[in-house]
């Protein structure tokens, strides 16, 4: 590996140059390192990204940097557009966000609607997100689902932040992995024609850099980095488990008849008991190739000791190492619900069910009423 001699900085955005870590700024690959210094022209990849493809990368922050865009954040008079994951509400929640955006307006934004199965009810969804955010203190001025990736209700979104930015700028949040950057990269592309996309504003006392994105009147829709939350799945998984186990394709239901005793693994992600009731057909709500093994709950524990990382993957054996115990969340059904399993999906259950779900430690398990 070349060692970089000097400290060197991205013209673009005024990151410090490094070579080592893809997903923190100022990355620049080495190989592309001298071939920018030889023409003058040092941008990291981020920006070098933006400029000849217009594409914005994701980039993490540290706790630090995270508290410095709080701070930024509570003292402007913006629109605060949150971009949450559908599947992982919880774990795409900016912890402590409702304290800092003050008097500033929320626009919540759900993206990966691509991905739920068209029997959901899309209004549903909605109310469900507004009631979680209420419950966090965060009481978002409107609810929209988007799709970032299939490039669905795009249009929309740009004109409720039209609506209710009202000439301030706009401030765009999310933790990793909700599909902020491709959100963004959207709009841009929307938004053709617009020179000098990159300017360079550092927020006081940090290294954290933005990309400011001109709007007409003046004020700018202010992409900031993804923020890293702690109790994502996404941050046990490598980013190749992680495809094998979140949802990539639009949801096939899958049916599971169970007796009471029985225990579903969703790998060695997560898993699902039903404790007591009637025999029913349980509707699985997962990623279409996540595998699914039944087994008999009372031989659960010592089955999973056995098989996690092969049998029951992901993650792989290797992988598993480092991955958390599950912590078991226990419900009795009073309605048809949905447990949700923060960052996989859920599964739907009758009522008056006892049943119990288990999760990474950290990671939620929720109940909530059933959206299909």
């Amino acid at each position: 590996m070349t060692e970089i001699e000097q400290e060197l900085y991205c013209i673009g955005c005024g990151a410090k140059i490094q070579t080592t870590v893809k997903s923190e700024l100022g990355y620049i690959p080495e190989s592309a390192l001298q071939a920018s210094l030889e023409n003058d022209a040092l941008y990291c990849q981020r920006c070098f990204r933006l400029r000849h493809y217009n594409e914005i990368a994701d980039v993490k922050l540290s706790d630090d940097d995270f508290l410095a865009l709080l701070n930024k954040i509570g003292t402007s008079d913006a629109l605060i557009v949150n971009v949450i994951d559908i599947f992982d509400f919880n774990g795409s929640i900016i912890p402590g966000l409702h304290r800092f955006v003050g008097n500033n307006p929320v626009l919540l934004v759900g993206n990966k609607e691509d991905l739920l199965p068209k029997s959901l009810r899309r209004s549903k969804l909605k109310e469900w997100m507004r009631q979680e955010a209420n419950a966090q203190g965060l009481r978002p001025i409107d609810v929209i689902l988007t799709s970032a990736k299939k490039n669905n209700a795009i249009d929309e979104l740009l004109q409720l932040i039209d609506k209710y930015r009202k000439n301030r700028d706009v401030y765009v949040v999310g933790v990793t992995n909700v599909g902020k950057s491709t959100l963004i990269n959207q709009i841009i592309k929307q938004k053709t024609g617009i020179k000098e996309l990159i300017t360079t504003s550092r927020f006081p006392g940090t290294t954290l850099d933005r990309i400011e994105i001109p709007l007409d009147d003046g004020h700018d829709m202010i992409d900031t980095p993804g923020i890293i939350h702690r109790n994502q799945m996404a941050h046990y998984l490598s980013g190749k488990t992680l495809k094998l186990a979140t949802p990539q394709k639009e949801i096939r239901p899958k049916v599971y008849q169970l007796n009471e005793g029985q225990t579903l693994f969703l790998g060695a992600l997560a898993r699902f008991d039903y404790l007591s009731g009637e025999r029913q057909g349980f509707v699985a709500y997962l990623d279409n190739n996540l595998l699914i093994h039944r087994t008999k709950t009372e031989n659960a524990d010592s089955f999973y000791e056995k098989h996690a990382g092969e049998l029951l993957s992901p993650p792989t054996k290797k992988e598993m190492a480092n991955f958390p115990e599950l912590v078991r969340f226990e419900f009795k059904t009073k309605e048809k619900s949905d447990l949700v399993f923060a960052g996989l999906g859920w599964i739907s259950v009758k009522s008056n069910s006892y049943i119990a779900g288990w999760a990474p430690k950290g990671v939620s398990v929720i109940l909530r009423k059933a959206m299909v």
